[in-house]
Order: structure tokens, then C-alpha cells, then sequence
């Protein structure tokens, strides 16, 4: 069985989705997940395009032991030394992964250079970050769109000065798998030393191929898969994590192929992933969706029920899945909560545990079962607090069939209390008014989503929004046993964002 790398650019190209931008907070809890999920490289940010980026490639490579930390970089100079800054002190080995793209409509259209300046430029780069690692990444953007000749070519090369892994990334998802396996296969047999090199792949999914054709080039001899937890990424997303690995794993003789990753954690960092950027899982998604081991039809039942396999190519309990929902009540004390948090595989400061817990018994009074999920949710919003500039205070609501919706709230700024009150055509649309008149907010109401976090009456109600301004794009969630203060904390929340959104937007791989 050959040993596949699993490069995981859930913290870079999956934070690049519209609205899916993390603090630095919250990359590090995420890579804490990802290392206990055994993911051989973490990329988790890309270095030169802001502060944040810069730190969190940082503080991550600076503890995690067992996981290769890589940070992104054009072929320039000052983006390659700003990564060599950030993974210098890394625990076990930092990366440094470049960038140029290959085809001739970035060439000719982005770069404005020719074949033999993009040659030089790459051969350059590569040279000058051997002077800060061995482990050195080159990745020939859209190279599914470019001349495979050159591409044998600029491979040859880099390898030449230096390049230990060598991405082949179908930057726009516009290959197919016979395709995407023959230009593997060219590059395998035509580039005399790249035998010296991993050949790794990176595929999006504009045409909801990026997995088959990750799975393709594996067939040929691909030796790394980059992808991110639930496929998010730029545009349609990237190839889904859990699918690759979980298609591996199940067919083995297919394949010859395996990866390291400990696929029990695959389900708590679909969950984490989630959370954090508020981009919601759909039902129908493959291995972590919530219809994946679901069975409705009569037919599936009685062939379920008398033999799993029937219907199940896949035991629930092998990605994570937990059996029983049910972990803690109102009479659980502060000790068996951070020892629950601790198995969830959060690790918080004792003012966030402590802030966390309190929130959590207030919940527990109002539920009769608090599930892992609700405490998921209410970790995740601690951790996002880091850096707001809004609180929600205090909400109250009149309205019904006979009173015009009226909304009452007061949030903090920075420790400053604001008032206000206004009115809607609804208690949501009333609650927004009379944030957006505090906030002075310019941006517009692009989506709305509200669903149950778990079952019964008394359950937490979960709010997605998605807002618009000057170009920028954000997603916030809220969520609480009251719809409306849902609404009210996921609106907050994403103008915290729109606020501490100063990011460059570059492209990426």
C-alpha cells in the first residue's frame, strides 16, 4: 500500500470562500483539530498578504510537533522570506510553498510574461528558498490549462533547484479524470528526475469533479493530495478531505493506496470547520452530511436492518459519528465540563472555559438535553470574540397579529453601551434596523438561513447571514434558544467580521 500525503488547505485556499475568513484564534484551534485528525501538512495561511496571516502561520508552526506547517508565497522574493520568517522556529518542519501560474492565458492575461521569464522566475524562486529549508514546495498554477511540454519543463527545472514536492493543481476545475490521469502519467514518463520529487495535485470542483480527479492522479502515481475538511475553498471549493480519504480506506484493492489520517476525528472537524466559518454542511453531503447514514425508504430499512452492509458502505462509527448525543445536563459541575471539552478536542484559556461554562448552565436551564453540538456552538462563538468591536447586550421584541414589530437593544462597543429602538416589517427585520442604525453598518442582507442545532422544541436555534460591502463579502452565525436573538448575534457577528476584514485578496493556487 503506498502512503499518500495529505496536504490540508482548510486554513488558506478554504478560508479564501466568500465569507469563510477565521481569526487567529480560531486557525489555531482549527490546526490543533487538523493534527489530531493526522494530516501530514497543514498550509495555514499565506504570509505576505497580512498581519493575521502572518501569525497564525506563526503560532502554529511554533507548536504543533507531529504536522509540517507550510506557508504560501509567490514566486517573489519578499513573499518568500516572509514565509521563512513565520516557519523559522516551527516545532517539527516548516514549508515554504510557491506559486507561479504555467498556461498561457495567465501569462498572457495576469502575469504579462513570457514562457522562459515564468522558467526563470520559478527557478529563482525555488533557489532562494533553499537557503532557508529543504522542504520546499512548487506549485505551476492552472497547469491543467497549460502546454504539457512546458510543464515537463518547468518541472524538470525546479526539481533541478531544489523542489521536494511538486503540485500539479487544476487551479478552475476544468479537467476531467481521464484526462487529469493521462497529463499525470505524461509528467511521470517525460521528466527524467521526477523520481526526485513527491508529485502532489490540487483540484477544485467547479465541475464537481475535484475528488475523481484527485483519486485519478493517485491512480498514477501521485504521491500528495491537497484538500480541506467539507471542500470548501475559492469558487466552488476544493476536493473534499473526508471523501478522498474515506474512498482510499474502502477500496483498498482499487487503489493500492492509504493515508495516516485517524478517520474517527474526521466528523468533529467537519463539525469544527462548520462552526467556525459558518458555512453549513449540506444534508446530502458525502461522508459527513446528516442524510449520509440516514435510511427512509421501506426497502433500505428491511435491508438495513437485516444486514448493514445492505446499504452501508461505511460504519458511521469509523468517521466519528457518536452514538449517543446526550453528554451533560444542568447539575454538571465546571470539572466534567472541561473534561468534556477536552475529549471535543478544545482547548481554551481558564477565562474562556469560565465564560463558556456559565453560558452553558444558562443554556442547560433552558433545554432539558444540551448536546455536543450546542457546545460546539457556544465554544466556537467564545473563540470568535477575540477581536469584535460589537457585543449583543440586550434584545427585546414586541410584535404579533395586532402590535407593529418594535425592537428594543442595546450592544457595547468596545465596552461603550448604545441604545436604540425601530421598527420592521417583522421582529428580524425590525431587530436589523435598530443594529444597523448602532453599527452606522453600509452593508446589504445578501442571505438569511435559520435551522435547529438538534431536535425538540426547546432546541438552539442557529442563524447564518451573509453580507455585502465595497465588494467584501462575510458570513456570521449566532445562535441561541430565541430565534430573533440568533438573528440578532449572527447579524453582529458578521459586521464584526466586515469590521476586522483588512485582508489582502490575492489569488491563490
Amino acid at each position: 500500500m503506498r502512503q499518500i500525503r495529505v496536504f490540508d488547505t482548510t486554513l488558506r485556499d478554504g478560508e479564501q470562500s466568500p465569507g469563510a475568513t477565521m481569526n487567529v484564534d480560531e486557525k489555531l484551534q482549527l490546526a490543533r483539530q487538523l493534527a489530531r485528525l493526522n494530516v501530514d501538512i497543514i498550509e495555514a495561511g499565506f504570509p505576505i498578504t497580512s498581519q493575521g496571516d502572518f501569525e497564525a502561520v506563526k503560532l502554529i508552526a511554533e507548536e504543533l510537533e507531529t504536522v509540517t506547517v507550510a506557508g504560501l508565497a509567490r514566486a517573489r522574493f519578499e513573499d518568500i522570506d516572509r514565509v521563512a520568517e513565520a516557519i523559522k522556529n516551527a516545532r517539527k518542519t516548516g514549508r515554504i510553498h510557491i506559486v507561479i501560474a504555467t498556461s498561457d492565458i495567465h501569462l498572457k492575461f495576469k502575469l504579462k510574461m513570457t514562457r522562459q521569464e515564468v522558467l526563470n522566475a520559478s527557478i529563482n524562486a525555488v533557489r532562494h528558498a533553499r537557503q532557508y529549508t529543504d522542504d520546499i514546495e512548487f506549485s505551476a498554477e492552472d497547469a491543467t490549462r497549460s502546454d504539457w511540454d512546458f510543464l515537463c519543463r518547468v518541472t524538470e527545472e525546479v526539481i533541478k533547484a531544489g523542489a521536494t514536492t511538486v503540485n500539479i493543481p487544476d487551479t478552475v476545475g476544468y479537467t476531467a479524470p481521464v484526462e487529469y490521469s493521462e497529463l499525470i502519467e505524461y509528467l511521470m514518463n517525460r521528466v527524467p528526475n521526477i523520481d526526485k520529487c513527491v508529485v502532489s495535485v490540487h483540484c477544485h470542483n467547479d465541475l464537481g469533479l475535484a475528488v475523481a480527479n484527485s483519486l485519478a492522479a493517485i491512480l498514477k502515481g501521485a504521491g500528495q493530495v491537497e484538500c480541506t475538511i467539507n471542500g470548501i475553498g475559492e469558487r466552488a471549493g476544493n476536493a473534499s478531505l473526508e471523501e478522498i480519504v474515506m474512498a482510499l480506506k474502502t477500496r483498498p484493492k482499487l487503489f493500492m493506496a492509504d493515508t495516516s489520517i485517524v478517520t474517527r476525528e474526521i466528523y468533529k472537524t467537519s463539525r469544527m470547520v462548520s462552526k467556525i466559518t459558518g458555512m453549513i454542511v449540506q444534508p446530502n453531503k458525502a461522508i459527513v452530511g446528516a442524510n449520509a447514514f440516514a435510511h427512509e425508504s421501506g426497502i433500505h430499512q428491511d435491508g438495513f436492518l437485516k444486514e448493514r452492509s445492505t446499504y452501508e458502505i461505511l460504519k458511521p462509527e469509523d468517521i466519528g459519528i457518536p452514538g449517543s448525543k446526550l453528554v451533560l445536563g444542568k447539575h454538571s459541575g465546571r470539572h466534567a465540563f472541561k473534561d468534556r471539552l477536552g475529549q471535543m478536542g478544545y482547548h481554551l484559556t481558564d477565562d474562556d472555559v469560565n465564560h463558556t461554562f456559565e453560558r452553558f448552565k444558562a443554556l442547560a436551564d433552558q433545554k432539558k438535553y444540551v448536546f455536543d453540538e450546542d457546545i460546539e456552538t457556544l465554544i466556537t462563538e467564545e473563540i470568535s470574540k477575540t477581536d469584535y468591536v460589537y457585543n449583543l447586550v440586550s434584545l427585546g421584541v414586541t410584535c404579533g397579529t395586532e402590535d407593529k414589530p418594535i425592537a428594543r437593544i442595546t450592544i457595547s462597543k468596545r465596552g461603550e453601551e448604545l441604545k436604540t429602538e425601530s421598527t420592521g416589517d417583522g421582529p428580524v427585520d425590525a431587530t436589523y434596523n435598530a443594529i444597523a442604525q448602532l453599527t452606522e453598518t453600509k452593508s446589504q442582507l445578501i442571505r438569511y438561513e435559520v435551522k435547529s442545532i438538534t431536535g425538540g422544541t426547546d432546541a438552539q436555534a442557529e442563524v447564518f447571514v451573509t453580507i455585502e460591502e465595497d465588494g467584501r463579502t462575510v458570513r456570521g452565525a449566532g445562535s441561541h434558544t430565541d430565534t430573533i436573538v440568533a438573528s440578532a448575534k449572527a447579524y453582529i457577528n458578521a459586521i464584526n467580521k466586515l469590521e476586522g476584514k483588512n485582508r489582502v485578496i490575492t489569488q491563490g493556487v
